[in-house]
């Protein structure tokens, strides 16, 4: 249900709201023996995220309650990219984890470095040639990746916009669903991340680039992983024709030269807008930014206004 003020209630009667963790974030640290005074927030999006004052350590608590089991394999796909030296975020070692706390799941990293530095296109290139090299064991047990089902269960929790909004999103969604299923996919099939995208690649303090935000590693066609930039260029403006073009060479593919890309794109792109939409309630900043994408959509016009989140 949503509360009077705004913030989400959960399970535990405790609001999605920065007042709110600031009490989970206490009582997580302390069932992991760790310090939080003087945490600083960093974010609050899907999740809460912190940077302990104590030590070099992210305190991340998910939003949805129901992600347990996916936060357990995240943890152990951290472990487990560790074992073969993959660079990508640690779990904090010495801490079971995850922990759950007033019904909301909590989860404990090593920072990377003491300030929030984002590494370049190209290295993210870099990152995902080699991670769609490795061979996940089997005991990860990841799943399969299914954009439509993933799609089709966000639209039906879109409760915060107009109807008239809600049905254009669900008319286009069947529409590129019966796209999708004719696609035929060229790179090979196997371990995606899932949300790769410059946001996901952050600088370490020994000035190397690491993955982050391994929460949907899944099973799927490669070609995922490379919408995101690809889109990012060609759509919203948000890279340059140069940064597209080093991250294409050093992948070693252009998405945007395979006969799928309009309806990968299109596709991405409505998860994209329909994420936004579970956020209008949340501030004026979210709706306004609703708002225009969505004539974006209708219109084909004025996708070079979005903002960036």
């Amino acid at each position: 249900m949503i509360s009077g003020s705004g913030g989400e209630v959960h399970g535990g009667g405790t609001e999605f709201t920065a007042e709110g963790m600031e009490v989970v974030l206490r009582e997580a640290c302390r069932a992991a023996g760790l310090d939080s005074t003087g945490a600083e927030l960093l974010r609050l999006g899907s999740n809460a995220v912190y940077r302990l004052a104590s030590l070099s350590v992210i305190v991340r608590i998910a939003r949805d309650p129901a992600v347990l089991a996916e936060m357990e394999r995240a943890v152990g796909v951290a472990r487990w990219l560790e074992t073969v030296d993959f660079p990508a975020t640690r779990v904090l070692g010495g801490v079971a984890q995850p922990i759950a706390v007033r019904g909301l799941v909590v989860t404990f990293w090593e920072s990377v470095q003491e300030r929030e530095e984002y590494a370049t296109i190209g290295e993210l290139a870099d990152l995902l040639r080699r991670f769609h090299w490795l061979e996940e064991p089997e005991s990860l047990r990841l799943p399969y990746f299914d954009p439509l089902a993933k799609l089709s269960a966000s639209l039906d929790g879109l409760n915060d916009v107009s109807e008239e909004d809600r049905s254009f999103l669900e008319e286009r969604a069947a529409k590129l669903a019966k796209e999708y299923d004719r696609l035929d996919f060229v790179l090979p099939f196997g371990l995606i991340h899932g949300d790769a995208n410059i946001g996901n690649v952050l600088r370490h303090r020994d000035g190397h680039a690491v993955l982050i935000d391994l929460d949907g590693l899944a099973l799927a066609p490669r070609e995922w992983d490379l919408i995101l930039t690809a889109i990012y260029f060609d759509r919203y403006g948000w890279h340059t024709k140069a940064q597209y073009a080093e991250f294409v060479h050093r992948y070693g593919f252009d998405l945007m030269n395979w006969p799928g890309y309009e309806t990968l794109a299109d596709l991405r792109e409505l998860m994209m807008v329909a994420w936004i939409g579970h956020q209008v309630a949340t501030s004026e900043r979210f709706a306004a930014e609703f708002t225009r994408r969505m004539r974006s959509l209708r219109t084909g016009e004025g996708r070079d206004t979005w903002g960036a989140f």
